[in-house]
């Protein structure tokens, strides 16, 4: 790919770059007069042409690519343009692949560059939290996981005379189908943002299994992302883990921003709970939001010291199929909500010193971007 080049009638604009992109290169683009963001998948790679089918290296990587291809293609019959609150969703609308290379076209969007959403006022962020959490709500209505929910997938907008930013949501190459996630080898996903069972999944536990990595897996990330959005930084947590997931997994509470409402601070709690059933659903998500003060922040308040999860000996999720279970409350018990981790993930903190470092992170994950005049022009 080189600025110029034509790729299924799609001329390449910008240099392409895999800033930010993942397992892909990508580069802006145009056709027929409008403007593109298009991308190129680094994997798979289909055979050469004239390559044996009867070679087992060629038959697997068939396999991986009809695989790939029908995840894609499948996501992108149900997430359709014309649905209602659609808008937001930031949606494919090419997908194809040329010689042995994948790609995948969505429309250019140009954003406003609001690095800080907390420094908003709190009518503002509870906006910009609602048109998120709509957005997430029409993936789980048919089923869709992201996969992927964190900052770098957030474009913040707002047009030309509307007092509000909104937030549009992008780059749905990760997403699957509830219950039904691509192999341990080949799921993907930000581990900083990822959840507690995501994250067991992809180490290779053999206690959580597909079915196990529902729309719930987007609920923690939600949580961890509203604390963001009104604060600044993600929830603290012990320094020995890289993420609040595998502090979560270790048994280790999170420790929210003490300005937060009380309201807040149980929506969060509850949404990075670590049994994904006990999670609230989007809907419950919304309904706090609708009293925007919820988003305020006030005077640090002395609070108790978090509290871990009672231990117990169940070793198994509760079997939701993804974050209803807490839909109508948000009355977990302290700490990093309901439910307790298995022993197999909870050894090494058993027999590590209990310590009360706590970290906060600033921000998380970065947006692929290129910056013109003060506007981010965002990669969905």
């Amino acid at each position: 790919m080189r600025r110029g080049d034509v790729i299924n009638g799609y001329r390449l604009v910008s240099e392409p770059t895999n800033a930010g992109g993942g397992k892909c290169v990508w580069a802006f683009a145009e056709k027929g007069g409008r403007e593109f963001f298009l991308k190129r998948f680094l994997e798979p790679k289909l055979p050469r042409a004239g390559a044996s089918p009867d070679t087992p290296s060629v038959r697997i990587r068939l396999a991986a690519c009809r695989d790939f291809e029908e995840r894609h293609r499948g996501i992108m019959r149900r997430l359709r343009p014309d649905a209602r609150g659609a808008g937001n969703l930031v949606l494919a609308t090419d997908f194809f692949h040329e010689r042995s290379s994948y790609y995948k076209v969505t429309e250019r969007i140009d954003t406003d560059s609001l690095a800080e959403p907390h420094t908003l006022e709190p009518a503002h962020r509870a906006v910009l939290l609602r048109t998120l959490g709509s957005s997430l709500k029409l993936l789980h209505d048919i089923d869709v996981v992201h996969g992927d929910l964190k900052p770098a997938n957030v474009l913040v907008q707002r047009r030309q005379g509307a007092t509000y930013h909104t937030a549009k949501l992008i780059d749905f190459d990760d997403s699957y189908l509830s219950g039904r996630p691509p192999g341990r080898d080949a799921i993907a996903g930000d581990s900083l943002y990822g959840a507690p069972e995501w994250r067991r999944y992809v180490q290779g536990d053999e206690l959580v299994d597909e079915p196990d990595l529902t729309t719930a897996v987007d609920l923690f990330a939600l949580g961890l992302m509203a604390h963001l959005m009104v604060t600044g930084a993600l929830p603290g947590h012990d320094e020995r883990y890289g993420s609040p997931a595998d502090a979560v997994n270790a048994g280790e509470a999170l420790a929210w921003d003490p300005r937060l409402s009380d309201e807040m601070t149980a929506l969060v709690r509850d949404l990075t709970a670590w049994d994904p059933g006990a999670r609230p659903s989007v809907e419950r998500f919304l309904a706090v939001l609708r009293d925007p003060e919820v988003c305020a922040l006030g005077a640090p308040r002395a609070s108790a010291p978090p509290v871990a999860p009672s231990r117990t000996s169940r070793v198994r999720f509760s079997g939701s199929s993804g974050g209803s279970g807490g839909s109508e409350g948000s009355g977990s018990a302290g700490g990093s909500g309901a439910g307790t981790p298995p022993r197999s993930a909870r050894e090494d903190a058993d027999e590590a010193p209990r310590r009360s470092r706590v970290r906060f992170t600033p921000r998380g994950g970065g947006a692929a971007h290129d910056s013109r005049g003060g506007r981010d022009e965002r990669r969905a």
